[in-house]
């Protein structure tokens, strides 16, 4: 258990450093950035309380928020997907998941796992870039904004996971 809350700690402060010191410097054809901190949201275990997961994913975002001179935007398209992703789990794997089990491709099966961060990232950036465009005036080059990223996005946090050889282990 300790085990756990440490490496999830280190995985946190590691993946915030990531996106403030580079990924938030990487736009890929002026259009797509790679938004890798949502990792520590997406492998928080299953069966943490929503209120748990809403605190965590709202203060996560405002970090970034506060490194990124983005005010507020982060802090609530996280705080939107932390409050969805209890429901987004079970629409996606059925009622019957076990507490205390960490998503990964071991739990979820590759398909299942890709399905829960696709749908996971897309929520979040979509909202993200409606928070930041607030209007609808070029709804093409959001859409492209949007795809893109979440593609990278998708990508980034899929190559972490096939890397990330301890979140194999179930019920540790």
């Amino acid at each position: 258990m300790i085990n756990n809350i440490l490496r999830s700690i280190i995985y946190f402060v590691v993946f915030v450093l990531l996106q403030v010191l580079f990924l938030n410097n990487i736009h890929y054809l002026r259009i797509a950035t790679p938004f890798l901190y949502l990792y520590c949201i997406i492998k928080m275990p299953i069966g943490v309380s929503r209120t748990g997961v809403l605190i965590f994913s709202f203060a996560t975002g405002l970090i970034i928020d506060m490194f990124s001179n983005t005010p507020g935007m982060h802090a609530g398209a996280c705080a939107l997907v932390g409050l969805l992703r209890e429901p987004i789990i079970h629409f996606l794997q059925g009622e019957d998941i076990a507490d205390g089990l960490y998503p990964s491709y071991k739990s979820f099966g590759y398909a299942g796992f890709i399905r829960y961060v696709a749908l996971f990232v897309l929520i979040h950036h979509v909202t993200l870039f409606l928070i930041e465009a607030l209007t609808l005036f070029d709804p093409v080059f959001l859409l492209v904004r949007v795809g893109a990223s979440v593609i990278m996005t998708i990508l980034s946090i899929c190559a972490v996971e096939l890397f990330n050889f301890e979140s194999q282990k179930v019920g540790e």
